[in-house]
């Protein structure tokens, strides 16, 4: 591929893709037959053209990916991705995965080496804002003994060098699921909630310590992802005070991010809410929810850059494009929300 400097200005995009993993084999090679994916009634040809579509339309700079291929002894997502890329002919074609997890779902970074270059870049401040890949001590249940907190998916830190531009980190997140997996009745229903709500919490407290970290040091970031949470999504949030999302964006004057849908939601708990995500269970209606953000510092929130939701239903070119409307309702049960920016 030739050069693709267009001009300063990024477009880089937060994407989970449900059980992309279960379209490669252990060697890599997509899986592109008749048989079921991961998503309900979807296979996994349908699943796999139709995020090839979407990847093709966003045309990104870069991408990152929560759900991403597993990387083990066994598998490597690195090629996984790749290999995706030069199939569907995306510009993005490098991939870069940091701290690979147990859970077959990593977090990667797609990426067009022609417009930036990328590494990974694990951060460490020491005993109380350790690396991701790490433990984290802090006291989540009040009973004066710190517990410790581990990431099932370390956060992925990235230092982006654009080929135009400043050097900036980003982070991509995929913070722990709020859900009661494995309750067997109401009283198991509210402890595993609450357990896990305080350990999201946590994690959560962690990350802000990174995110100011970096802005202490005036350092420009971008803290990306899926926070499976957000202001008003559960009946625990009262009792914690608030919700993940506005633990890491910060409450004070200073060393705060922005994220527009985030304030939009934080700003209002009736009424018309920006989604990222459509979920449905066999025999239920369509829920929706914002659990996918994309944080900026205050430099580059300066730079007045653009976000938008990839929503088909919200999105009016998605819904007018019907290839890519479909394609976005197969590909996941999320959609790629976009940033622009100088």
């Amino acid at each position: 591929m030739g050069t693709h400097i267009r001009d300063a200005r990024l477009k880089i995009v937060t994407y989970n893709v449900e059980w992309f993993n279960r379209l490669f084999d252990d060697t890599g090679g997509l899986i592109n037959d008749d048989s079921w994916s991961g998503r309900w009634d979807v296979t996994k040809a349908q699943q796999t053209s139709a995020l090839g579509a979407v990847f093709k339309s966003l045309d990104a700079d870069a991408i990152m990916i929560i759900e991403a291929p597993d990387s083990s002894r066994r598998r490597d997502g690195v090629y996984a991705l790749e290999g995706f890329a030069q199939k569907f002919g995306l510009r993005a074609r490098h991939a870069l995965i940091g701290f690979a997890n147990h859970t077959q779902q990593e977090i990667a970074l797609l990426y067009d080496p022609d417009v930036m270059s990328a590494r990974h870049d694990p951060q460490d401040g020491g005993a109380q804002n350790p690396r991701f890949d790490q433990t984290f001590l802090i006291d989540v249940d009040d009973d004066g003994l710190p517990d410790q907190i581990v990431w099932s998916k370390p956060p992925l830190e990235v230092l982006v060098t654009p080929k135009v531009g400043a050097p900036f980190h980003l982070i991509g997140v995929h913070a722990k699921s709020k859900a009661p997996h494995g309750a067997q009745n109401d009283d198991d229903v509210m402890r595993i909630s609450i357990e896990n709500r305080r350990k999201q919490s946590a994690q959560c407290i962690w990350l802000r310590k990174r995110v100011v970290q970096h802005l202490e040091a005036r350092s420009p970031l971008v803290v990306m992802g899926d926070f499976n949470d957000g202001p008003g999504l559960d009946v625990y949030e009262k009792q914690f005070g608030r919700s993940s999302i506005e633990i890491v964006m910060g409450e004070a004057d200073t060393h705060k991010l922005f994220d527009p849908h985030a304030q939009m939601a934080l700003g209002q708990r009736i009424g018309a809410m920006p989604s990222t995500s459509r979920f449905k269970k066999r025999d239920g209606p369509y829920l929706q929810a914002l659990l996918d953000y994309i944080m900026v510092s205050p430099d580059i929130a300066a730079k007045h850059p653009v976000w938008q939701i990839w929503h088909p239903f919200d999105h009016p070119a998605c819904y007018a494009d019907v290839p890519l409307r479909e394609a976005l309702l197969l590909a996941s049960d999320h959609f790629p929300v976009v940033i622009e920016f100088s």
